[in-house]
């Protein structure tokens, strides 16, 4: 579980509780100072390469043939020092404005559910209108129906914060614990990807935070950088260390792979083998650094932010912005025909997730659950 104590805009203390199975299921809680990225989760899943010895890894860092690289500013925003906790954010108006094909004027976002703790995160759609969400503090993955009815669909994750499923329907999840690892939850549960160049995914010296599956039966994540687990398992890092990811999602014909990168999105082309080529900025985000994000039917790409959801053309136009009520954090279409967009709301001061709603034009892409 990773929890903060303080701004999301200004530095912070984390508290780490990881609830799993690899040491007798004792649950290590470790406390640890972040700067603040001014985004709307903060660099709790940025940088981890500061604070390792709050984080009680020494015994696996010391094995590592590569150390990891010295720390950054978290998510590649920097931050300020930290002023201590901060009041609940109040809820803003967020009254939508016409975006042509997007969303219609006058639409508003409807509370789906509320949790309490980091429990809503890396979400997708599914079949059925619902969606799964990962829940770091319970390491586990919960289903909310059309409803909004909750049900635990996985558990005994090591921490998981982010899922994926392929269009072939491999549910992937990466986890954050000690000993992080990308894994297949269905349809068989196994380790997926867990070392880089020989060394554990520790040595990376940033948390594994958001991914997208491909058809190929690869996997392409973030951790502050950018990484492809091919087929097999094996770990490619791509656009070097200029680059400061966090968010992750594939056009909807594979041929192109998104990644934010502070205030602009980065885009790749796709090669047949998965590798990436042709990094370039694909548009600046006027509204703030990105976080999570989606794509709709026709490709335009939805991303995250505090202010709301930036939305951005298959050709890099920025199309506009959908205001939310509180900063948001993740991302996805679902609902009858897939024409709802579901956002996590994240207040740290409250410690508390909701899911949020609101009707749109656009239909999500449906050859895949995100």
């Amino acid at each position: 579980m990773i929890y903060s104590r303080g701004s999301h805009t200004t530095g912070r203390f984390y508290e780490i509780e990881t609830n799993t199975h690899y040491r007798a299921g004792r649950t290590r809680r470790n406390r640890r100072f972040e700067p603040g990225p001014g985004s709307a989760r903060g660099s709790a899943y940025g940088s981890r390469s500061a604070g390792f010895a709050g984080l009680k890894e020494p015994a696996v860092l010391a094995g590592c043939k590569t150390p990891p690289p010295a720390r950054g500013g978290g998510r590649g925003r920097a931050g300020a020092p930290a002023r201590g906790p901060a009041a609940p954010a109040a809820a803003r108006d967020s009254t939508s404005t016409a975006i042509p094909g997007v969303i219609a004027a006058g639409e508003q976002w409807k509370e789906v559910w509320e949790v309490d703790g980091n429990n809503a995160d890396g979400m997708i759609g599914t079949r059925d209108g619902g969606l799964l969400l990962a829940q770091n503090d319970k390491s586990e993955v919960v289903k909310l129906d059309k409803h909004g009815k909750p049900s635990v669909a996985y558990t005994g994750t090591n921490t998981g914060g982010a899922l994926s499923m392929s269009s072939k329907g491999v549910l992937f999840l990466n986890n954050r614990g000690l000993n992080p690892d990308v894994i297949e939850l269905a349809p068989r549960r196994r380790t997926f990807a867990n070392r880089y160049k020989g060394d554990p995914l520790d040595c990376l010296g940033g948390v594994l935070n958001d991914l997208s599956a491909d058809s190929k039966g690869g996997v392409y994540f973030t951790t502050g950088k950018l990484y492809y687990a091919d087929p097999k398992g094996v770990v490619t890092q791509y656009g070097g260390d200029n680059i400061r990811t966090n968010g992750i999602i594939l056009s909807p014909d594979e041929k192109t792979l998104y990644v934010t990168n502070g205030a602009s999105l980065t885009a790749f082309d796709v090669q047949p083998d998965g590798a990436l080529t042709n990094q370039r900025e694909f548009v600046k985000l006027p509204g703030g650094a990105g976080d999570g994000s989606t794509v709709d039917s026709t490709g335009r790409i939805y991303v995250s932010s505090n202010p709301g959801v930036q939305v951005i053309s298959p050709d890099g136009k920025y199309l506009g912005l959908i205001p939310t009520p509180r900063d948001i954090i993740s991302l996805a279409f679902s609902g009858p025909g897939k024409k709802t967009l579901y956002a996590v709301s994240r207040d740290g001061a409250q410690n508390k997730d909701w899911i949020i709603s609101i009707a749109t034009v656009a239909q999500g892409y449906k050859g895949r659950a995100k």
